[in-house]
């Protein structure tokens, strides 16, 4: 049995991905997608007649709606191939302002809904932003469920977890990434490969805390960077990961044991938290990585947006 295989008796699979015609081959349960994957898929040839379809279909309605559309499109190819949900993101530029990523998640959704996609197949991606958690909390009372993402800092997962958030997205790689250029010539990859990853050891901690506590909120690792730091989170609710790491883990035949157990979790010796808005942001400041990352993540996927806006609006 190949290692994929084997991680997904612990875990379940989701690929990172807005280009559809590869998930086929790796049999993923879910899919995400974000601005940058999206921007990504629609720069190949043979998305563009997707694309120039759906834009065409639409002419004369504002950019926004259209991008939209184009998104959920996207989505929609997507679960004609996985079983499960796929994520769709609001615009990153809503990051700051509850009212209005409540607002687009909801038309996000009601896309979806007008084509027959049901709301147990879609997950609304927002920032892990104070503002966006208060927004996923109501989206989350209103049945439409959020997948909160560039989470960086345990107080970012806390506050999750407290708002009912459905999905949580660690991002495992940026935090390595961090820590190993503030090191510099003083990192030592082999002392902090493994669980000893600083990224690993961020999704590791939530886990715990989620399933000692008993927080529903489903745990799903991202963004890594290279096949360890997946083996090493064996066991997570969800790990979701890159067509090129995906195509590695099934090449792969080393044996994959569990390295996260729930019945470990919950006997663990942590205390409960929780944050109010001053708290958090309090919280947030004192993590200068998880600070740093998310306002880094934040403007990336909003440059990206700002290209996709700009290639849509040129058709």
């Amino acid at each position: 049995m190949n290692q994929l295989d084997q991680l997904k008796q612990y875990t379940t699979v989701v690929a990172d991905t807005g280009n559809f015609r590869q998930l086929a081959a790796f049999a993923p349960r879910d899919a995400t997608t974000n601005p940058s994957l999206i921007l990504k898929a629609v720069q190949q040839p043979e998305y563009a007649p997707l694309l120039a379809e759906t834009v065409a279909a639409h002419k004369g309605q504002p950019l926004d709606e259209i991008v939209d559309h184009v998104l959920v499109r996207f989505g929609r190819e997507i679960l004609k191939v996985v079983p499960g949900r796929v994520s769709t993101e609001v615009d990153a530029r809503l990051s700051f302002d509850t009212a209005a990523t409540v607002a687009r998640a909801r038309r996000i959704m009601a896309l979806y809904e007008d084509s027959g996609i049901g709301r147990e197949r879609v997950l609304i991606k927002v920032a892990s932003t104070w503002e966006g958690i208060q927004a996923a909390r109501i989206l989350q009372h209103q049945g439409i469920q959020c997948n909160l993402t560039l989470l960086f800092a345990f107080c970012q997962a806390v506050a999750c977890g407290d708002a009912g958030v459905r999905l949580i997205s660690p991002f495992v790689g940026r935090i390595y990434d961090w820590h190993k250029k503030a090191a510099g010539a003083a990192w030592d990859e082999a002392a902090n490969s493994g669980a000893n990853d600083p990224g690993v050891k961020s999704v590791a901690q939530i886990y715990t805390y989620y399933k000692r506590f008993g927080i529903d909120t489903e745990v799903m690792g991202a963004s890594f960077r290279n096949i360890g730091q997946i083996l090493a989170l064996a066991g997570c609710d969800l790990l979701t990961i890159s067509p090129e790491l995906l195509a590695q883990l099934q090449a792969g035949s080393a044996p994959v044991a569990r390295a996260l157990d729930p019945a470990v979790c919950t006997k663990a010796q942590v205390h409960a938290l929780s944050f109010n808005e001053a708290s958090f942001r309090w919280a947030l400041n004192e993590d200068a990585m998880a600070t740093e990352k998310l306002a880094e993540g934040i403007r990336a996927f909003a440059a990206d947006a700002v290209k996709l806006d700009k290639m849509i609006g040129a058709l």
